[in-house]
């Protein structure tokens, strides 16, 4: 099968819209990702799948660090900016008015997501073009009230407004 037809047909799986993040302010790295899941909750582990040649994979593996932030319906734009829609890369895309905040690792954690889970990197496999990093959840915060951002069908989606 190739790559563009197994794209078309991941496209049916609904993902909740995460943006990973790691490193320190003036050295940050973050993308728009729907490659997460829970592994364990003893210990609480979670896995990430982070394109090698991205720029956030090099500032994960050099912190040994990394947040999920799972982004609530009205995050689209900023899902959007770090999925690097307008250009911003590294830096530039904690730019623009959100609330980055730390907890116990130091890896960036947006203030006001649905949830966030500081990691620190446990493992990471490396895989065709990509790495599969394992974090041991250290901390992490949830609200109480909103709803997720889904990804479904190359689209964006409120399953409140849908």
């Amino acid at each position: 099968m190739d790559a563009s037809r197994y794209r078309a047909l991941m496209r049916h799986q609904a993902g909740a819209v995460t943006i990973i993040a790691a490193g320190r302010p003036g050295a940050r790295g973050g993308l728009t990702a729907t490659a997460f899941s829970s592994l364990s909750d003893n210990p609480p582990t979670v896995l990430v799948c982070v394109q090698r040649r991205s720029g956030t994979h090099g500032v994960i593996v050099a912190s040994r660090a990394f947040s999920v932030n799972i982004l609530a319906h009205e995050q689209q734009t900023l899902a959007e900016r770090f999925s690097g829609k307008g250009g911003a890369s590294g830096e530039q895309r904690f730019e623009g008015g959100a609330v980055w905040e730390t907890m116990q690792t130091g890896a960036p954690v947006l203030a006001g997501a649905l949830a966030s889970l500081d990691c620190e990197l446990l493992d990471e496999h490396e895989f065709a073009t990509h790495s599969i990093f394992i974090g041991r959840v250290v901390d992490g915060r949830f609200r109480t009230e909103g709803g997720p951002l889904l990804y479904f069908r190359n689209d964006y989606w409120d399953i409140g407004a849908r």
